[in-house]
Parts: C-alpha cells; sequence; structure tokens
C-alpha cells in the first residue's frame, strides 16, 4: 500500500509539471470559478431577502421583490458568463497538457532502443499511447471543471454561513469530516485497482492487435477456439478488476450524500429552534438551508472526482512508465555526418548478446572493401541479421568496435549511417497511403519520371499500372491487398530509387516466384556493382557471385571463401550447398 501510495504522489508531481506550463489558463480558470461560486452563493441571500419581504396575507412589498429579482437576474448572468470562461480554460489547458504527453510519448518510442520495442506487445504500447491517454484525460477535465469550483464552495459557503450565525454552521463544521474520512478510504482503495485494470486492458488490447494481425494464421491452423478461451480468460480478469475498481468508486457518493443529509438534516433542526425562539428569520432560515444543500453537493462532486482522478492517475502512472524509458544511447555532440562513403567497413572484436546470459555473438571480425559483396549465410538463429541490425545500429555493440569508412559507427550521426544504406528486408512494411508515397519515402524529391524509372528496374511497373489508379493507387497498412511478393517489389523499388552507396539485402527475394527472382538477381547485380552489399540468404543459388561468403554457425564465422573455394573445402557450406541441390 506504501509503494501504491508514493507512486501515486510521484505521478501528482508529475501532472503538475505538464500543469505548470499553462499557469495562466489555471489562474483564470480558478478566478472564473471564484466569481462562479461567488455569485452563486449570493442568490440565497437575495432569496432570503425576497422572502423577508413577504411579511403575511397581503403585505407584500412587490417594489422591492422587483429590485431584487432584477439583482437576481444580473447574478445569474454574471455567474453563467464566468462558468463558460472556466469550462473554455479547463477545456484548453486539460486537451493541451494531454496533447503534450501523447506528443512526448510519440516521440519517445521513436528514440527507444528497439530491445524495448522488442520486448513489449505492439498493441500495449499503443494501448498507453491511446487508451491510457484518453482515460487520463478524462479525468483531468473533470478534476479541474469540479475540483476548483467544489473547494471553492464548500469555503465560501463556510464564510457565508459564519456571516449569518455561528452555531448553526458550527453544527455543520463537526459532521462534515465524516465526509474526508469516507472520500479518503476510497481513494486509497481505488487507485491500485484502477492500475490493475489499466494493465489489463493494455494485455487485451495487446492480444486483440495480435489476433487481427495474424487472423490467418490463427485460422489456417484452427486455433480459433484456443484464441477465444484466451481472450475470455483475459476478459474475466478484467471484468474482475473492473468490478472491483467500480464497487468501491460506486459507493463513494452513496456515502458521501449521507454524510451530506446529516448535515441538512442539523441545519434544519436547529435552524427550525432558532427560528421559533426568534434568533433567526424564516428568510435567513431558507438561506441557511441553501446553503447547506450547496455546502455539501461539492463533497458528492469532489468524491466522484476523486474516483476519476484515481484512475486517470493510474492511467498517467503507466504513460509516464514509457516516457521516463531510458533512450537509445544519444549521439555525441561532435557526431561525424557521413557524406562520402567509400563503401569500407570493419568489424573489430564484436561481441553481442541480447540477453547477458545467453551469449550469441564473440569476437567477430570483418574486413569489407569497398563495392564487395559479402555473403552471410548459416543455420537459422546463427546471428545472420543480427550482424545486420548491428551494422545498421539498431542495437549496439557489447564490445568491439563497427567501423564504417573509418569511422566508428557510435560517433557517427544515426541519420547519415542509415542513409548510407539501403536496406531490403524479408519482412517488407508498406504504410498506408499511395504507391507513390511508399517508393519515395527514401528520396521525397524525386520525379515521376525516377519513381517509373525505379518501378520498372525492380520489375514492378507492371502490376502498379495494372492497379485501379496506378501509381496513385491508395493501399492500406501492411499493403492491403497486395501479394507478399508485391509487396516485396515495392520494397525493392524503395531502394532502387535512392541507390545509396551500401546494400542490405536480407532474404529480399524470399517470397518473389523463380522466374522474377531470376529478373531481379539481374536488377540487382546492376545496382550492386560499385557498392558495397551485404546479402542474407538461405537459396544459395542467389550468393554464387558473392565475392566473399560467410558461414556462421553459433555466432561465428567457421568458414569463409567465395563458391568455389567454400566447395573445395567440403565442410559446412559444402553440405549446405548439396542438400539443396542433391539429385533425389
Amino acid at each position: 500500500m506504501e509503494k501504491a501510495r508514493g507512486k501515486q504522489k510521484e505521478t501528482i508531481k508529475k501532472v503538475l509539471h505538464y500543469i505548470k506550463k499553462y499557469w495562466l489558463y489555471l489562474a483564470v480558470s480558478i478566478i472564473a470559478a471564484a466569481v462562479t461560486v461567488a455569485f452563486t452563493l449570493y442568490l440565497p441571500i437575495l432569496t432570503g431577502y425576497a422572502i423577508d419581504l413577504i411579511i403575511a396575507k397581503g403585505l407584500v412589498d412587490f417594489a422591492g421583490i422587483l429590485a431584487i429579482l432584477k439583482k437576481m437576474a444580473v447574478v445569474i448572468l454574471i455567474t453563467a458568463f464566468a462558468q463558460w470562461i472556466m469550462n473554455v480554460c479547463n477545456n484548453k489547458m486539460a486537451y493541451c497538457i494531454v496533447q503534450d504527453i501523447r506528443n512526448e510519448a510519440f516521440r519517445k518510442i521513436g528514440i527507444l532502443p528497439l530491445k524495448y520495442i522488442d520486448g513489449h506487445s505492439y498493441g500495449e504500447i499503443v494501448s498507453r499511447v491511446i487508451a491510457d491517454v484518453d482515460q487520463f484525460s478524462d479525468g483531468l477535465l473533470m478534476g479541474f471543471t469540479q475540483f476548483f469550483t467544489g473547494v471553492i464552495t464548500i469555503l465560501g459557503t463556510l464564510g457565508f454561513m459564519l456571516s449569518i450565525n455561528v452555531g448553526i454552521t458550527v453544527v455543520v463544521v463537526i459532521i462534515t469530516p465524516l465526509s474526508f474520512l469516507v472520500a479518503s478510504f476510497i481513494a486509497r482503495k481505488t487507485f491500485t485497482m484502477f492500475k490493475l485494470q489499466s494493465e489489463t486492458r493494455g494485455e487485451q488490447t495487446a492480444f486483440i492487435d495480435e489476433m487481427i494481425g495474424n487472423q490467418k494464421v490463427v485460422q489456417a491452423f484452427s486455433h480459433e477456439d484456443e484464441s477465444l478461451e484466451k481472450f475470455d480468460e483475459i476478459n474475466d480478469r478484467l471484468q474482475a478488476a473492473s468490478l472491483k475498481a467500480i464497487f468501491f468508486s460506486s459507493i463513494t457518493n452513496p456515502s458521501t450524500r449521507f454524510v451530506n443529509n446529516l448535515v441538512y438534516a442539523g441545519v434544519a433542526i436547529t435552524g427550525a429552534v432558532l427560528a421559533i425562539r426568534g434568533g433567526i428569520s424564516v428568510g435567513q432560515l431558507s438561506c441557511f438551508l441553501s446553503y447547506a444543500n450547496q455546502y455539501t453537493k461539492p463533497f458528492n462532486e469532489i468524491s466522484g472526482v476523486v474516483t476519476e482522478l484515481q484512475n486517470a492517475l493510474a492511467c498517467a502512472s503507466r504513460i509516464f512508465d514509457l516516457i521516463e524509458q531510458e533512450p537509445q544511447v544519444p549521439e555525441p555532440e561532435n557526431a561525424v555526418v557521413l557524406r562520402e562513403v567509400d563503401g569500407t567497413v570493419a568489424l573489430h572484436d564484436v561481441s553481442f548478446s541480447y540477453v547477458p546470459e545467453k551469449k550469441l555473438i564473440q569476437h567477430f571480425n570483418l574486413a569489407v572493401k569497398p563495392g564487395q559483396r559479402i555473403a552471410i549465410v548459416g543455420p537459422t538463429g546463427c546471428g545472420k541479421t543480427t550482424i545486420i541490425n548491428l551494422l545498421m545500429r539498431f542495437y549496439d555493440v557489447d564490445e568491439g568496435a563497427i567501423c564504417v569508412s573509418g569511422h566508428d559507427i557510435r560517433e557517427v550521426t544515426r541519420k547519415s549511417l542509415r542513409e548510407s544504406y539501403g536496406m531490403v528486408l524479408q519482412e517488407t512494411w508498406l504504410k498506408t497511403g499511395t504507391i507513390r508515397e511508399n517508393i519515395i519515402m527514401g528520396k521525397p524529391d524525386a520525379t515521376n519520371e525516377e519513381v517509373i524509372a525505379a518501378a520498372k528496374a525492380s520489375h514492378a511497373h507492371s502490376f502498379i499500372k495494372r492497379l485501379p489508379n496506378g501509381y496513385d493507387t491508395v493501399i492500406t497498412e501492411d499493403g492491403g491487398n497486395l501479394s507478399q511478393g508485391q509487396k516485396q517489389l515495392l520494397c525493392i523499388a524503395r531502394v532502387m530509387l535512392c541507390l545509396p552507396p551500401m546494400l542490405i539485402l536480407d532474404e529480399a527475394t524470399s517470397s518473389i516466384d523463380t522466374r522474377t527472382e531470376i529478373k531481379i538477381q539481374q536488377a540487382f547485380a546492376t545496382m550492386m556493382k560499385g557498392r558495397t552489399s551485404f546479402i542474407v540468404a538461405h537459396r544459395l543459388s542467389t550468393i554464387k557471385e558473392a565475392d566473399v561468403i560467410l558461414v556462421m554457425k553459433d555466432g561465428n564465422i567457421i568458414e569463409q571463401g567465395n563458391h568455389e573455394t567454400l566447395l573445395a573445402m567440403g565442410g559446412f557450406y559444402a553440405n549446405l550447398y548439396q542438400s539443396q541441390f542433391a539429385k533425389v
């Protein structure tokens, strides 16, 4: 419980840090709330004066009552305007704060190390940025709208009641602490429960995202029942967490209303006795009863706000956990910008592991000359794609160094390093937009002629022309209805448009038919001429022309040479090759 309370206090401090930027809106909102409350509390006094002017049947001061009614109309108009100003400021403040938090969260995702993204489900991260921020927004807006007016109303009514009669006010003050005790008890209970609810909701979002994204696989393996069982299990936990949170939050209002009714009854009985004895007038008693009602009403609102704020703070805590994650290693102040890359790459005694306990690449050395084609082959899990991740600096080496054109890549700007590589992966990625927008991603200023030339070189032009709107055809996320091979051709066209000095081809033709693959290989041959290229392939037929073939196993280079040399050695590579091409 103490840990949860400490976490809650930390979250409140962080929220206040964001609020500080909008102090002007906050100040105007508080002033408007004070004006609203002051004039709202002035109305019962005017009502009391009007009642006292009704002395008896036939003895009514109509002129005096009319004057009071005019005054009441002005007070109501001022109150409405002040309330409108307060709501405008509160909305502006709440949504600006939420916008700042969401922007910061999204910017943070862009600089988080890939190990964090790889270690968390995408749906769970999306849930934090979207659902949790929305929940936080709702709670924050309710807090701004009702908390200020509630507190000022309580203080204002006490002041007005004291000015009318001290004795009755004392009765009110004595009973009041019960509401605070009830609200405090519920607040302590609900934060932990709302946090569990938020976490379970994130887990559910992640699962739904995973199932929708892989629905073909789910159906292909008839995994629908198992998926439904898993969803039901998560849904049951979410239901249980939500019911507990809602149960405690729902008893807030009835509990505080009970206390408030005690206050109202105390005022009514005490005031009636005083009125009979002539201690106060009937108008003053009416005024007091109105104040007692207005005094207790904020306790209901504040207790509801406290419950909402518990939910908001629980969601904010998850957002701040994301925002405060350690970013990727920052670039040095004097980081080198690679301009004229000659294609020289060297790996010096490189060691790397995704998990410290599980060793992967150990003391890896490699020297690549400009224009060389380096093929990397080996069994699954041997570290081929890991080498690519290290070359692109998606991950940093644990030991040793990787140099490009004589510069340690840790001393080079990430942008210039990655612009020096053209990368085609086995996993295609296309964004929502037109075909043209997807091709020009690496070269936004490309002309229409350049785009078509790149598409022709990658053999994508023919299928693009058959699409409803050609290059202006809009595709959905991840390619929509395009085949896997067509999506890969677009990714190849994207690289052919940029033609950077170095290339990385990680199973680049794995989804393409053999006939098209031959054409693509010819296009690659033209593209790779004079460019340093790293080729990861399982189909050994695609790497026969490589200058150097690195045969990897368990993170180490066990053989090295060209195709003919490695075959002549009769080792691991020869066995791999013969297993693919041996006559049955």
